[in-house]
């Protein structure tokens, strides 16, 4: 696969590229040879829209158009490219809550050419200092209330500059709009834009690196054709911008469809649903646990205004769904991403869903599920998910890149059934499955039994070796509150779930939690709770 003339004067990342043949198959959707998807998101929005659209909103109040973005925008590219000195291909950290500024820094950085790494606004300094370290990362812009642990990580040569304060060094100081549009860096639309890195759960963090198409492709396949977003849509969500779920839904989706977004940290169910009237939030993006939170917290809120719910970052039980349905009238869009593939991949939307199934290939990606060979396995039988489309892993100089592409496909390591009429359903991840005295049993599968009993709230699965049995079912659950947590709950909660699924799959134990621990983005780590049962 030959590369274009790249503008990168900085040419990192693309020295750091996994050779061709380690790629998996992309389809080409006919994107120019030169392309800047920050000008194409801000500029060519503008071009077809005009500047007086409203763009981002924040929790004060302030509203931003796309031309007052703009001016922002150019103002701090400009900056990064005069004073900063960053040239093409540089790599930029962006660190901070989610909120306009952040946002802006991303455009900023697309437009001057440089490639963005945002980081979360929870990581730690010894986080920081690791990616800063893959990504060879030497300027940052960091929100003034988050720059302590920055300067902690101690990341050498590291030259930061704050937005959202009051100092005179500050991008709110020295990038004041004002002067001729910038006019931005004509990147190939194969140069690097961004670097995701993994949350590193299991190990070091892996950088996947994005082109300049790849951020179009999301909103062309799967907003575009999915979600189908209107130029007076409302865009609002709990996925922090480092995560690229939030990245996508956040920034990316409104942007090229026209419409705006509100940009404000998640912090909790009971101030999701006040957003959500307070500024008239059409298209939500959040994740299972939170749509479940909410229910409980629905009676005197007003969601008139919003007719587009979105659900990924883990599997939506069957459960949570009808909930929703039953309680809302709305119908939730789910969806499976990765990090490597930059957003969702499969869903389906409106008539087009059954609940308790991921849905189909979104257009443009196509999908099927395969045997430790590779093979496709027949229809009905779990295997391994193998994806490929416009978008597709590329590891930044890392040996596991042939771990995750076999022969073009992304294997994404979720188990899953591809049932006759093309939909596909989650069964668990592939290190998740659970082997009880010769029986696979998905985690997921019983905590959608188990999420079924109105007393539960949240609940998670786990398998404990056993001597006897290999592995023996170990439920965690969180109750409703003034549910008693003792023997006669655990004993309804088995006798339910055998009513619901096999016998072989209900918990052989039940342990009670006030909380699961989850991500910043609500995703659910079974990790922790399967090394609390070993302990």
């Amino acid at each position: 696969m030959e590369l274009r003339s790249s503008a990168h004067t900085d040419t990192f990342t693309r020295d750091r590229l996994p050779p061709p043949e380690q790629w998996p198959h992309l389809t080409d959707l006919g994107y120019p040879d030169r392309l800047n998807c920050g000008a194409e998101l801000l500029d060519g929005t503008i071009a077809r829209l005009g500047p007086d659209r409203p763009a981002l909103r924040d929790a004060h109040g302030r509203v931003w158009s796309y031309g007052e973005l703009r001016e922002r925008v150019d103002a701090i590219a400009r900056t990064l490219t005069g004073p900063l000195g960053v040239v093409p291909g540089n790599r930029v950290l962006l660190r901070g809550p989610t909120t306009p500024w952040l946002a802006a820094c991303w455009l900023a950085v697309m437009k001057a050419g440089a490639v963005a790494v945002t980081v979360l606004a929870a990581h730690r300094p010894d986080e920081l200092a690791t990616i800063c370290r893959l990504a060879r990362v030497g300027h940052a812009l960091c929100d003034a209330a988050a720059v302590g642990d920055l300067v902690r990580a101690d990341v050498p040569g590291l030259r930061i500059t704050t937005f959202g304060g009051d100092g005179p060094d500050d991008l709110a100081q020295c990038a004041r709009p004002g002067g001729a549009p910038y006019r931005a860096v004509p990147t190939a639309s194969d140069d690097v834009a961004l670097i995701a890195f993994t949350s590193g759960t299991t190990g070091r963090p892996k950088g996947c690196l994005h082109f300049h198409r790849d951020v179009l492709a999301i909103a062309d396949t799967f907003s575009a054709q999915v979600l189908r977003p209107r130029p007076d849509d409302v865009f609002a969500g709990s996925p922090p911008l480092g995560f690229t779920f939030g990245l996508g839904g956040l920034v990316v989706f409104p942007l090229r469809a026209g419409a705006s977004a509100y940009l404000a940290d998640w912090a909790g169910p009971e101030r999701l649903l006040g957003d959500i009237a307070a500024h008239r939030i059409s298209v939500l993006f959040t994740a299972p646990t939170a749509y479940r939170a909410m229910l409980s917290k629905l009676a005197g809120h007003d969601l008139a205004s919003l007719r587009r719910c979105v659900s990924a970052g883990e599997n939506l039980p069957a459960a949570t769904w009808r909930s929703w349905h039953e309680a809302t009238g709305l119908r939730i869009i789910n969806g499976i991403g990765a990090t490597e593939l930059l957003h969702i991949f499969l869903s389906a939307a409106d008539d087009a869903i059954r609940p308790g199934t991921t849905g189909l290939p979104v257009p443009g990606f196509e999908a099927r599920v395969v045997g430790p060979d590779g093979r496709p396995v027949p229809d009905g039988e779990p295997g391994l998910l193998a994806v490929r489309g416009p978008t597709g892993c590329r590891y930044l100089a890392d040996t596991r890149q042939t771990g995750y592409v076999r022969d073009g496909w992304n294997l994404t390591g979720d188990t899953y059934v591809r049932d006759g009429d093309g939909y596909f359903r989650y069964v668990a991840r592939a290190d998740d499955m659970i082997i009880s005295a010769g029986y696979n049993i998905a985690g997921p599968e019983v905590e959608d039994a188990l999420l079924r009993h109105p007393d539960v709230t949240e609940a998670a699965v786990v398998g404990r070796p056993d001597a006897d049995r290999g592995q023996v079912v170990v439920a965690h659950v969180v109750l409703r509150d003034g549910v008693p947590p003792g023997a006669d709950t655990v004993t309804a909660l088995r006798a339910f779930v055998k009513a619901r699924i096999a016998p072989y799959k209900c918990p052989r134990e039940v342990i009670f939690h006030t909380a699961l621990p989850r991500t910043p983005t609500g995703k659910l780590q079974r990790f922790r709770l399967r090394d609390r049962d070993l302990e």
